[in-house]
């Protein structure tokens, strides 16, 4: 049994990770703990506050009696606020409190489009226009070519999590560009889990969202590969290991 660990601010899309596990289809647990959000707003000071080294350190212990094998923040805008040296010592903090492997799900898209082998992007944000900037900004940081960004300007993770296929797929189409290899949805508040198949069929491309890079991240730290078609051509890359 593999046993991936996350922490996730709040309450909003987590019911997108017990649907994630379901379609591993194999020896893999996925291990959630909610972390304190504070002021629920896509504003850099609350994001700031929310991925403080205090308010991740408050869900950990809860993982290591689980017997997690890797952590992975859960939020994408409360790491790449910090840039991109502040969210790997945000990261680095975080491995040594958990005495485990971590990431974010902002490096995890970074790994993610790397794995894809993809070298130009595009972002279809949620937030506001400034903090999906400072997305792309953290993207460019490691030489990702960032062709476009849109963003929805919504301030508070609750209004994200009331979004349907309908909302998703309307802002997925606005968001793509024809330059673009691949297609980055980055909120973790979003759900998208159900519909990563449609909106890839649909955009004639892969499509990385934010909670199926997170498990996918949490996956490679735990030096495991699982083929699930079901979440999307990150999930379908060789070589395939199966349980």
């Amino acid at each position: 049994m593999t046993a991936l660990g996350f922490l996730y601010p709040g309450h909003s899309a987590e019911d997108d990770y017990p649907r994630i596990e379901q379609l591993l289809g194999s020896d893999i647990r996925v291990d959630l703990v909610h972390t304190d959000i504070g002021e629920d707003a896509h504003r850099v000071d609350a994001l700031l506050e929310m991925g403080s080294a205090g308010r991740l350190a408050a869900g950990v212990q809860e993982l290591r009696h689980a017997g997690a094998d890797a952590v992975v923040w859960a939020c994408t805008s409360g790491s790449f606020v910090y840039g991109w040296d502040g969210a790997q010592e945000q990261v680095r903090t975080l491995a040594q409190t958990a005495g485990m492997p971590a990431s974010s799900t902002s490096f995890a898209f970074v790994h993610a489009v790397r794995e894809l082998g993809a070298r130009r992007v595009a972002i279809g944000a949620t937030y506001p226009d400034d903090v999906a900037q400072l997305f792309a900004e953290f993207l460019r940081a490691d030489g990702v070519e960032v062709v476009s960004v849109k963003s929805s300007g919504i301030i508070t993770a609750a209004e994200v999590g009331t979004w349907g296929e309908a909302e998703l797929l309307a802002m997925a189409r606005h968001s793509d560009h024809p330059d673009a290899d691949v297609l980055l949805l980055p909120d973790t508040a979003l759900h998208t889990a159900a519909h990563i198949p449609a909106l890839e069929k649909d955009l004639g491309k892969p499509v990385l969202t934010a909670n199926q890079v997170t498990v996918w991240e949490a996956l490679r730290l735990a030096d495991r590969r699982v083929n699930a078609p079901e979440l999307g051509a990150l999930f379908t890359r060789e070589p395939i290991v199966q349980a």
